[in-house]
């Protein structure tokens, strides 16, 4: 093998691992000694793949008016806060989590089955009690047994904690009045970037007059903590295990 192949192969060598990550890897070298980047401030509606929330709605009422009366069938109130209700309109999510759960179980299962038959004998009465075969006997049987047993316990041990609050936006006002409110809150501390969305459906009449809603209020509740920077690129495994268990079988 000639020094050209053989330094050919040694730099293939030393790239395939790049070349396996994509473009994670060379996002990394390319951020070397830079703080990490936060996210453009951008209109939810114009990324790629937004849809917009459909709900079940009830049959709409048409708007009217009593005799000598200001006031509509619509109207909520007598007068008009300050709290969200239309499209564009921001109001202060209190999030609040503190879950706990602890399940444990276990299973035990076993079978045993045994079977005899006078197979020796059987051959005896043909042969007038001797066997053409040396190793079969006359008053020979034939007996199987099997035994089959398995068993798995499991538990899980959890707890979690989050308190904080975050300001969304209301993407959509649905038909029967309910605000869509989607909201992301990025901090960057040192070389590290922490990312909150909170996204779901609210009652305007769970808006507290502060203009802030509990995160137990909103329905179809989507609420993600997370962050991005060198302390989560430690904790991660690094890609050849990613491929390692998803191709390993047990």
């Amino acid at each position: 093998m000639t020094i050209t192949k053989l330094f050919a192969r040694t730099l293939a060598l030393l790239l395939l691992p790049a070349l396996l990550a994509g473009c994670s890897t060379l996002d990394q070298l390319a951020g070397v000694g830079q703080t990490p980047k936060l996210s453009a401030i951008e209109d939810p509606t114009s990324r790629a793949g937004y849809k917009p929330a459909t709900m079940p709605m009830p049959v709409l009422q048409a708007a009217s008016y009593q005799p000598n009366s200001l006031f509509s069938n619509e109207a909520k109130g007598f007068f008009k806060d300050q709290r969200a209700h239309k499209v564009g309109d921001i109001l202060t999510v209190l999030v609040t989590i503190d879950d706990s759960a602890q399940i444990s179980n276990s299973t035990n299962r076993s079978r045993s089955s045994s079977s005899e038959g006078s197979v020796g004998g059987v051959l005896g009465s043909i042969f007038g009690g001797k066997v053409p075969l040396a190793d079969v006997e006359a008053s020979g049987t034939l007996s199987t047994s099997g035994d089959l047993a398995d068993g798995g316990s499991g538990s899980v041990n959890r707890k979690e904690s989050l308190e904080t609050q975050v300001a969304v936006v209301v993407m959509q006002v649905l038909p029967n009045g309910n605000l869509v409110i989607e909201g992301h809150q990025e901090v960057r501390v040192n070389f590290e970037v922490r990312d909150m969305v909170v996204a779901g459906v609210v009652r305007p009449e769970d808006v507290r007059s502060d203009n802030t809603v509990p995160s137990t209020k909103i329905a179809e509740a989507r609420i993600s903590y997370g962050g991005r920077g060198q302390i989560t690129a430690v904790q991660q495994p690094r890609y050849g295990q990613h491929v390692v268990d998803a191709i390993m079988p047990f």
